[in-house]
């Protein structure tokens, strides 16, 4: 599979960052992302950086991936150690973490403990397909100390599930939340996708008040994107299927808005529903401020102190670098105070508290003004946050945020 990493600058071999980079991160939450890339079957939808059996054709073990993301994680200590602060959140997505033996898992989130210490209250998540888990897979992954599970449901409808090509049944979601609840879960979120090709209004509230009969805590909605590269894409480029049509998006988006709020959910990015602050996906608020976090694996990208870099994209290269004692960094790039400051706009407007009027220029406070007045905006003590129209509208709002 060809790479499609952005080219960005040489990456040292070892992995080595400026020093004023891992002062800098000294003072913000620290977190890891680990990606482990295998899946059982590869969906329609899906352009993230994960391989089936027969797509790896041998390259890159299964069965050895713990073991390499572990040296990783001891470079990662190499690299950042000036940096004396414990990790905030740990989060293993895919790909689907959970194909690994649950001693895989635990066995890496062992190594950042060991390596960096955990925070005294860390969130560590894993994703899974709630086909690939069962009670006493998800007993022991509680015990080696995860603390949050987001499974992905998808729909609640056969035809929409057939659509998208996942595997597991509609009622299997549910099973699983409760399956997680009782093996000590305190937070479980589940991750819903609206508009695709075939699905009614009436298909889409069952799959929200489906999701709701569980009792999540958290629930991520996300508008189905039609990827280049993807089977959907194909299927869409050949008149098979029609492509998501921005209406119909922007009237399941506030279906979802309404259904949620009610059942006590409160939006707290625009994707992204909580019922309580802790219920937060605090690893991605994370990446939402633009914070410090390490990617472990192929095709995983790292953020420290405004330096940022992604791993090599195939399991078999990856491996081969961490074989050799050198970085699986592919490139860099380094972040000057203006692309920081664009891409905290970018990011902060989405969230529920809001972006610090200060952030903008001349011409954004001034087009800040006239969201305000077209009721895009509020203005919260200066924090900007988006309305729900403004929600509807987030493109746009940045657009204008950033003359």
């Amino acid at each position: 599979m060809p790479s499609t990493l952005p080219e960005g600058e040489v990456a040292p071999r070892d992995g080595s960052l400026p020093e004023p980079a891992v002062r800098e991160a000294s003072g913000r939450p620290l977190g890891f992302y680990l990606h482990v890339p295998f899946c059982a079957a590869r969906c329609g939808y899906c352009d993230f950086n994960t391989y089936t059996a027969k797509e790896l054709g041998g390259g890159g073990s299964q069965a050895s991936y713990a073991e390499t993301a572990v040296q990783e994680v001891r470079l990662a200590r190499r690299v950042l150690g000036d940096l004396d602060r414990p990790v905030d959140t740990v989060f293993f997505g895919g790909g689907t973490p959970t194909l690994l033996p649950a001693k895989d898992l635990a066995r890496m989130l062992s190594a950042v403990r060991d390596e960096f210490g955990l925070a005294a209250d860390a969130e560590v998540t894993t994703e899974a397909n709630p086909e690939s888990v069962d009670p006493a897979y998800l007993a022991a992954i509680r015990e080696a100390g995860f603390t949050r599970v987001s499974f992905g449901m998808q729909s609640a409808a056969p035809h929409v599930l057939q659509i998208l090509d996942r595997q597991h049944t509609p009622g299997r979601a549910l099973q699983a939340v409760k399956e997680a609840t009782a093996a000590g879960f305190e937070h479980v979120n589940l991750d819903l996708i609206y508009g695709t090709p075939g699905e009614s209004l009436d298909d889409w509230r069952t799959s929200l008040e489906s999701a709701l009969s569980a009792d999540p805590d958290h629930v991520s909605a996300y508008a189905l994107i039609v990827e280049d590269g993807t089977q959907l894409a194909r299927r869409v480029r050949r008149g098979e299927l029609p492509m998501p049509d921005d209406d119909d998006l922007a009237d399941k988006y506030v279906l979802a808005d309404d259904l949620l709020t009610s059942a006590g959910l409160g939006w707290y990015e625009v994707s992204n529903w909580a019922r309580t602050p802790g219920a937060r996906c605090r690893h991605n608020e994370l990446y939402w401020r633009g914070d410090t976090w390490w990617g472990i694996g192929p095709g995983a990208h790292s953020h420290v102190g405004g330096v940022r870099w992604w791993n090599v994209k195939h399991p078999s290269a990856y491996a081969d670098r961490m074989g050799a004692g050198d970085s699986p960094a592919y490139a860099r790039e380094v972040l000057d105070a203006e692309t920081r400051r664009v891409e905290r706009v970018l990011l902060e407007i989405r969230l529920r508290a809001g972006l610090p009027l200060g952030v903008l220029d001349d011409g954004g406070r001034a087009a800040a003004a006239s969201a305000i007045e077209n009721g895009l905006l509020v203005d919260e003590n200066g924090q900007l946050v988006l309305t729900r129209r403004g929600r509807l509208l987030a493109d746009a709002v940045v657009r204008d945020l950033l003359p």
